[in-house]
């Protein structure tokens, strides 16, 4: 089992905002097709939540213990990048 998206305890909740139908949700898009089902494997009891709201541009929230919360702009990145990201907010405990 990959520990790629091995969430860290710390975290309570991951939320993905995007648009369904925009160009700038497109790599987005891609991204959770790909990689949704290995991180709720992965973390069978950690809220793997998918915001779909026309217009909306991509951003991805980390909410951890305590109430802290930070977020990442998804806006222009590749898949690639998007996982990059995802992977840095989902294992690091918030600051």
């Amino acid at each position: 089992m990959s520990s790629k998206y091995a969430f860290t305890k710390a975290l309570k909740e991951v939320r993905f905002l995007f648009c369904q139908t925009g160009e700038q949700s497109a790599a987005t898009r891609s991204f959770l097709t790909r990689a949704y089902p290995t991180m709720k494997k992965n973390n069978p009891t950690t809220p793997i939540m998918l915001r779909e709201a026309a217009g909306t541009l991509p951003k991805v929230y980390a909410r951890y213990d305590l109430g802290k919360e930070k977020s990442q702009s998804l806006e222009g990145l590749t898949d690639k990048q998007i996982e990059d990201a995802v992977t840095t907010l989902v294992k690091n405990e918030a600051a």
